[in-house]
């Protein structure tokens, strides 16, 4: 079990992708339960500050609807930053990360408290960061390709203002693990920070069957 946390454009989503490519394993982006949860209750009417609207809305969320484009805009992803805070939205999406990160040769699976609250006891944990300008650029470089117009003023303002909501929510705040390793992208390209990682799950694969064997 592999847990990659880190805030918004951090680049550990594409991190998690490339590690499960490396080691065989199965990944999960738990960010596109939230940005579901989102959607979906905000297309069925309802106020996204109503804890229990959206708590309905994750209680039926289906692995098929994670494929939904929508998902993958800016929109969606202001969405499910104010659909996170709410405890029971994250109770109804744990057993759903649970599950995924029970499989059999183990998982990949990338948030803000995986290795906090959902796979605490993860072998290799890493957290993912760069500055608020580096990870504004990239997001904003994304939605352009995308074909979304937005400003980068406009795209930094939303990082500030996720980093803010995220970190100081109630229910399972956004925060490095004790025992995770930071990985720093401001300055890595993706093949260097994807190398670093992969250095970091090795080295924590080693520890783990070295404690395994002298159990």
């Amino acid at each position: 079990m592999i847990a990659v946390d880190g805030p918004a454009a951090s680049g550990k989503g594409t991190i998690a992708t490339r590690l499960g490519a490396m080691f065989g394993l199965p990944v999960l982006d738990t960010g596109l339960l939230y940005r579901a949860v989102g959607v979906l209750t905000q297309r069925a009417g309802d106020s996204l500050d109503d804890e229990g609207a959206a708590a309905a809305a994750a209680a039926i969320l289906t692995a098929d609807q994670l494929d939904d484009p929508a998902l993958r805009t800016r929109a969606a992803g202001e969405l499910a930053s104010r659909v996170a805070v709410h405890r029971r939205v994250r109770d109804a999406l744990l057993e759903f990360q649970h599950t995924f990160a029970r499989q059999d040769g183990g998982a990949v699976l990338d948030g803000r408290d995986i290795g906090t609250v959902i796979c605490p006891d993860a072998p290799a944990k890493l957290y993912v960061t760069a500055t608020p300008q580096v990870r504004a650029e990239r997001r904003w470089k994304q939605l352009q390709g995308q074909g979304e117009t937005v400003a980068y003023g406009d795209v930094l303002e939303d990082i500030r203002r996720r980093d803010a909501r995220d970190g100081g929510r109630d229910a399972a705040p956004m925060t490095r693990a004790p025992d995770a390793q930071l990985l720093d992208t401001t300055d890595l390209t993706i093949e260097a920070a994807a190398d670093a990682a992969r250095r970091i799950v090795e080295a924590a694969r080693v520890r783990w069957e070295a404690a395994k064997a002298a159990d």
